[in-house]
Formats: C-alpha cells, structure tokens, sequence
C-alpha cells in the first residue's frame, strides 16, 4: 500500500530545519570555493548606520558566528535625496565595480537592503534591521545569519550575478529531496509564492505563460509575460495574473502570515528576491554610471522588474499615485530605466510550498515570536533565547519571548512580550504586550501592557549619557502634521498628544520638534529625557507612560529632551554594543558554570 502524502506544513518545517542545521555547520569555519556566496553587502542609508554595521559586522567575525572566507561588505547610499532600494542597487553595484574591477564578474552576491531607520520596529533603527534579534541559535541569530541560511542552497546552482533581497521579510519553502533552484538563465530570475488575491495588492504579482501540466509541482520554472507592482484586484484579473482552482482545486498550497489562501479560492503569484545575471547588473552600471546622480527614489522590484518581459508596457511609469514629491523627475527616470532593460527576459520560478512572512513592524514581532505562529514552528523559535531567568508560566495561547537577557528570579514577564538585550532586576513587572530593548530596569518598577521601551546610548558634547523611547506599541510614529493647530491629531499610547503635554507640563511650540517643522510626528516630538545613567533614563520614561496612563503630572521640564530623530543622530554604537557584549559574556560564564555543576 502507498504510504500517505506528507502534509506540506510538515515537509516546509524539516526542509526548514535541514537549512538551518547546514548553515549553523557553516558558522565559524571557511568555505569551500563555490559552496558559499562570493560576498555579502549590505547597504546602509547613512555614515552613521555605515559604522554601525561595520561594527556588528566586525563582532560576528571574531566570534565565528558567520562563515570564514566570505567578503563582507557595507555600501552606504551617497549623501543627499533618499533614493530608494533601486538606487541602493545601482550605488552598490558602482562600490563593487570599484573595489573588484572586472573580477566581479564571476562572483556569486547576495545584496541585502538594510537602510533606512525602521519608524515601525524602532528597536531596529539604531543598529540596523539585518541585526534585530531573533530567538534561536546559540549564539543567537540575527536576521542577517537567518537570510544566510534561508538562501544557502543557492549560491552552489547560481551563474555569476547578484541575488537582491530586503532585511525585513523572510521567505521558507520546500522542494524536492532531489531538486534545487538555479539562477542560470539570462536576465533577471525571481521567486513566486502563491498568495491570496488581497496579498497581491500589495506585492509585487507575476503574469505567468500558461502551464503546460495538469498538475501543480512544489518547483516549477515558468516564463514572466509581464509584473504588476502592487496592483488592484480588477488589474490582476485584466491582465490575467489571477489563477482559478478549475483542475488543481486539490492542490495544496502553504499561506504565509499575511492571510491565509483557501485551497478553492482564487489564487496570484507574488513577489520576494530576484537575481540578476552579471551582464544585466553591467547595464545598470554603465546606467548609473551615465546619469552621474540621483535625486529622486527608485524602487527596485517596481521600477526594473515592471521593464521586463514581453508584455512590460510603459504606461506604469506615468502612474505617481504614491509618490509625494519630484514626480516629474521620476517619470523621466522610470521611463529610462524602461527603454535601457525592455526585452530582458523574466524568469520565475513558482514555489508552490512556499511561505512569504514580513516582520517589520512591532506588532508583527510581537505575534510571531510570543503566539503558537506558523513562523515560530517553522523556524523553531525559542521562548528563551541564550538567557538567566526564572521560571516564566506559559499560558496556552500565548508565551514571553526572552532574548540574550539576564532576569532576577524575582522579575515577572506577562505573557505575549519580548525582552531583548536587557536586565530586569528585582520586584520589576512587565505587562503583556511589551518590547523591552537594550534597557536596565534595577529598581522596582511596572512596565505597563502594551508599551514599548528601548535605550540607545548617546554620545552628547563629548559625553556618555542615554536616552529611552517609551510609547505604546500601536502608536503611529510615521504619521506627522504641518503645523502645531494639528497636533492634537498626534495620539500618544492611545491618548491625545495634546493632553500627554499638558501632564507633562510641556508647551506646544516649533521647538518641541526636531527636524522638518512641517513634518511633526511622534518621531521628532522632543519629549524623551536625557539622563547620566541607563537605569535613570528607562525609570524616568516609565514615569512617563505611568503619568500618562494615570492621568497624573510629571512634569518634563528640567530635563534635557531628545526626539527619537536626534537620538538616533548622537548614538553611540560602541557602548550599545559594548553593553550586549557584556550581558552575552556574563551569560556565557554563567552557562559554562552550570554546565560544570551537572553531573
């Protein structure tokens, strides 16, 4: 008798659990020519998050927590206007071209797009979101060492080019024990993942040449006739990106965090990585290299993978809708960039076991790292990662996640929260819901549900002080106003930002923002206390929420105030890192010791 299909939840967790074993084999040692990726660059969107990667970068190696004889490398964005993961693409491809001569074309890159300061998973903007934390490993991963083993089957069955990836999402799938994906067509080559049509609007979408087979494979190499860049449901169906069940209604598909896809319903093909072959990179360069500067954002899924394939027409370069200034500099942009890659083929291959997952916002770190997520059990995540703590009760649906953290037996953690990189002493409550980052909390204090709190260290005049952000883990921190009448449109920890400056007895004037005064938000608002100390700085933010949450007075007034902007612009990445260094040694004694005494 035949035995029984394996659920494919299951073969996508141990396809899963099989990459994630191969690189942790790969962590620390030197690779074989051809096994591993050529380099690895990462691109920063200033000097400042430069030396921040370079840094971390630079920790990770002499810890062996990545593998050896791989260069790795940081390419920032030039100074001036934002322009775009495209731009970052065309700037790093000059960095190559400088640094590697022609010899760069016969490496195998992976290109992680990393700028940029994440308004909505702030613990990841001083340091960067390639190096947010995750619970697993030992040391622990970062999502910098997770897209390493996601991908590494690749670099073995790749033609010499550049494989184009983002920081914050994560891509699993599985495939024959006897397949593997190859990047060897000319051109530009991108994954698919089966998604519900409302995941479409929001993703790239892929118009696929008929399938010849009646069946549906885990792996398919399929010819693109044209990519939508987020469309609407009724341009999907006009242009034939949407799949009907008809003969594959048996078809099993894997659904991703963003909405589950029901196996009768209609079906598209989105977006995640994409390779690009040497010889496409070099026209992109000679490009570049033509047009000398960029002033405005070029977005490399929609602006070079709409130019591609047979059907690519031009009319999408006219269509500004999300774009809010230098249009018209954009258009012309976008309408070369059109004619310089027209008749440059798009291959896809279709993962139908596949699961695409973003986490890059709070919320989503907070669900898939402390709730019985797809993702956690795909990915085997931890609710204590590499950490001394007590005993933390876990209720059925929900559990805290710690991560690298030291916790006083006498500490409790609600479940649903994250600790990362911080040490609770004593007679400390965390609510439910929480992120707690980079911070020290000694003396007795209540986190209250649902808040987030981060540290950074500072480097002020010369001098070493701190500063912690602390609001409510749902506050918009990206939604701004233009002039101070508007700012009671602000809502602070699900109040008024006017009423939180009347108790904290601050005025409503262009000085409390930093930055841009027609850009006002909760990201420039300058309400967050500079203190001598970690400890003062996260107890005095707390004593904010709890002003606020309370109803009470605490008044901001002798403090010096820092928005989330200027923190960021006076970090010191040296002491934060030295800080993690510090609890990862104490951790490591304590483990070895502990070790030793079992007998």
């Amino acid at each position: 008798m035949a035995s029984a299909r394996v659920p494919l939840d299951v073969t996508l967790r141990e396809a899963t659990q099989r990459k994630l074993r191969r690189f942790s084999n790969l962590r620390g040692k030197p690779v074989a020519a051809g096994e591993f990726w050529d380099i690895v660059a990462i691109t920063a969107a200033d000097e400042k998050q430069e030396l921040a990667y370079r840094q971390q970068l630079s920790k990770k190696l002499k810890r062996k927590e990545l593998p050896l004889g791989v260069q790795y490398h940081v390419f920032v964005d030039p100074a001036g206007a934002k322009i775009g993961n495209g731009g970052s693409t065309l700037c790093a491809l000059r960095c190559l071209e400088k640094l590697y001569g022609d010899k760069w074309n016969s490496f195998t890159i992976l290109l992680i797009h990393s700028g940029g300061y994440s308004q909505r998973l702030p613990s990841a903007s001083a340091l960067g979101k390639i190096f947010t934390a995750l619970p697993l490993g030992n040391p622990i991963y970062q999502m910098l060492e997770l897209k390493l083993a996601m991908y590494v089957d690749f670099p073995p069955h790749m033609n010499p080019g550049i494989l184009v990836t983002c920081a914050d999402d994560i891509e699993l799938y599985s495939i024959g024990e006897f397949e593997y994906i190859k990047f060897d067509k000319p051109g530009f080559t991108a994954l698919a993942h089966p998604s519900s049509v409302k995941v479409g609007t929001t993703h790239g979408v892929f118009v696929l040449d008929p399938l010849n087979s009646l069946k549906h494979r885990d792996l398919e190499y399929r010819c693109c006739h044209r990519f939508l860049h987020k469309p609407s449901i009724e341009e999907m169906h006009q242009f034939n990106a949407v799949c009907r069940p008809g003969n594959f209604c048996q078809q099993e598909f894997a659904s991703g965090d963003t909405a589950y896809l029901q196996l009768d319903s209609e079906y598209v093909y989105t977006d995640s990585v994409f390779y690009m072959d040497h010889k496409s990179a070099k026209k992109l360069l000679a490009f570049y290299e033509e047009i000398g500067t960029l002033n405005c954002e070029i977005d490399a899924y929609g602006d070079f993978l709409q130019a591609l394939g047979p059907g690519a027409t031009i009319e999408y370069t006219r269509n500004t809708s999300n774009v809010t200034k230098e249009e018209s500099e954009l258009v012309h942009m976008r309408q070369r960039i059109f004619h310089l890659l027209k008749g440059t083929s798009l291959n896809v291959v279709v993962l139908n076991n596949s699961k695409f997952y973003h986490i890059g916002t709070t919320e989503e770190y907070l669900f898939h790292f402390t709730s019985e997520s797809s993702l956690k059990s795909e990915l085997g995540f931890q609710s204590i990662a590499f950490s001394i703590l007590p005993d933390i009760p876990e209720c059925s649906c929900k559990a805290s996640c710690i991560i690298q953290s030291i916790l006083d037996l006498r500490c409790s953690v609600a479940p649903g929260s994250i600790v990362e990189y911080s040490r609770l002493g004593p007679n400390v409550f965390v609510g439910e819901n929480c992120f707690i980052s980079n911070s020290y909390i000694i003396t007795k204090a209540v986190v209250p549900a649902y808040s987030f709190v981060c540290s950074l260290s500072l480097k002020v005049n010369g001098h070493l002080a701190y500063s912690t952000m602390a609001f409510g883990v749902q506050d918009n921190l990206k939604n701004n106003v233009k002039t101070l009448l508007d700012v009671k449109l602000l809502q602070f920890f699900g109040v008024s930002f006017l009423s939180c400056l009347d108790i904290w007895n601050l005025k409503i004037t262009e000085e409390l923002f930093s930055g841009n005064k027609t850009h006002m938000s909760l990201w420039t608002a300058r309400i967050f206390p500079v203190c001598s100390s970690l400890s003062e700085s996260v107890i005095t933010s707390l004593k904010m929420l709890d002003a606020i949450k309370n109803n009470s007075p605490f008044s901001l007034n002798s403090y010096k105030l820092f928005s989330i902007e200027e923190m960021l612009a006076y970090k010191d990445v040296e002491d934060m890192i030295a800080y993690r260094e510090q609890i990862f040694l104490e951790i490591s004694i304590n483990k070895k010791q502990s070790d030793l005494e079992i007998p």
